[in-house]
């Protein structure tokens, strides 16, 4: 497990984490304590890639297009 917050991670490095922490737990050859830690973190790592991914579907909803299809700006995303 990497010692870096969970809240300064991007989202390629907590993705990269969260397979890790995955892959331990399906192994299985980890102690009931170590497995409730990797538990905890993969759960912060699942809502910190999840938060990412809605930023970016965010910033990706908000460009508008022109008539003919070139994108032309941004429109304020609701609730941003």
């Amino acid at each position: 497990m990497s010692e870096t917050p969970v809240a300064e991670m991007s989202f390629e490095e907590a993705m990269r984490e969260l397979e890790g922490v995955v892959g331990q737990l399906e192994r299985g050859d980890v102690a009931l304590d170590a497995s409730i830690k990797l538990y905890e973190r993969g759960a912060e790592l699942k809502a910190r890639c999840e938060a990412k991914l809605k930023e970016a579907e965010e910033k990706v909803a908000a460009i508008t297009l022109s008539a003919d299809g070139v994108p032309a700006g941004l429109t304020p995303v609701e609730g941003a």
